[in-house]
């Protein structure tokens, strides 16, 4: 798609939420011109129709916990689901058959952990958490991150599965060695809530790219780039083609655009074409961003289709979807 073309015809990439009541009346106005009224807590928004992670989440906050469990829990369910072959156990492999996991996971108070080019464990965002509560460091990585888990009482487990390790094979058939990026354009979870009192946190989980150069690290652990929260602000997460956001700190951007007064809307629209912007001979490739202020708004863009995400918040004392998702 050229690059100008694109930008005319932006709404094809956006995911506008409508309020339930909207849906069946303006489900054919341009969905970037409308974000979730503000809300009142809690609420959960995670990237992608992950019903099952959003749902959990959302339990979690109603039995009183915190956002940080929240998020935690929440992507876990992606992170053990053996189907979503972008996160977790059945993640697809780098291109030499191993599954590499990178995580990260921040607090209301700025505390922050993270690993990268995990093996072997499953709950990649539960060592990050780790690495937060028990360590002074942000970061641990590799053979370091697997220790490190394994101390703390994670088990050992081959996240390969049958049906990943087919397609791999396959892949190596005519690939010469090219990764894949973003089949079924799908990838990176990325979740953020609010919890009774009011507080923020966020996590980001992903197997990364699909048959990637081992040892490479895209942006879902690093701490700026695919999240960061700020409770005084908001927070903010990202999917898609890491190295676009870790070149732009795409998630940090997008809070302090929100710190200025923009919405979540206007921030992750804003994050998504200077990310175009630095790519002037625009090649197909997947960005997104959702956003969350304390106010309780939201936001969501992607230049390309496809892209849903998913909010849940209170509706008197049921477990209801407090908005729906609309992509062209």
């Amino acid at each position: 798609m050229q690059r100008r073309k694109f930008l005319k015809n932006s709404t094809l990439g956006t995911a506008g939420i409508l309020s339930a009541p909207l849906i069946a009346s303006q489900a054919s106005t341009n969905p970037a011109t409308y974000s979730l009224p503000q809300q009142t807590t809690p609420i959960v928004l995670a990237t992608w129709d992950v019903a099952n992670a959003t749902s959990r989440a959302w339990e979690v906050l109603r039995e009183g916990a915190s956002s940080l469990d929240a998020v935690e829990q929440g992507v876990m369910v992606e992170e053990a689901d053996e189907s979503n072959q972008t996160v977790g156990k059945g993640g697809r492999p780098d291109r030499d058959g191993q599954v590499t996991l990178d995580a990260c996971i921040m607090d209301q108070d700025g505390n922050c952990g993270s690993v990268v080019y995990l093996r072997n464990v499953v709950h990649a965002v539960s060592v990050a958490r780790k690495v937060m509560e028990e360590t002074p460091h942000v970061m641990l990585a590799g053979d370091g991150a697997e220790k490190f888990a394994y101390e703390h009482g994670f088990p050992k487990e081959e996240l390969l599965t049958q049906q990943s390790r087919k397609e791999w094979e396959e892949w190596k058939k005519t690939s010469q060695y090219k990764p894949i990026i973003n089949i079924e354009n799908h990838d990176t979870i990325g979740m953020l809530a609010i919890d009774h009192q009011g507080n923020i946190s966020g996590a980001c989980t992903t197997s990364g790219m699909a048959y990637k150069v081992a040892g490479r690290i895209g942006d879902s652990p690093i701490i700026g780039a695919g999240l960061f929260v700020d409770n005084e602000v908001g927070g903010a997460t990202a999917t898609g083609v890491g190295e676009e956001v870790v070149r732009t700190v795409g998630s940090f951007l997008i809070v302090e655009l929100m710190r200025q007064g923009k919405s979540p809307q206007q921030a992750c629209e804003i994050a998504v074409k200077r990310i175009v912007d630095k790519n002037p001979g625009y090649r197909e490739f997947q960005v997104g961003f959702i956003a969350l202020n304390k106010k309780g708004e939201t936001g969501g863009y992607c230049i390309q289709p496809g892209f849903n995400y998913r909010t849940y918040s209170e509706e008197g004392h049921h477990l209801t979807p407090a908005a729906s998702y609309i992509s062209n």
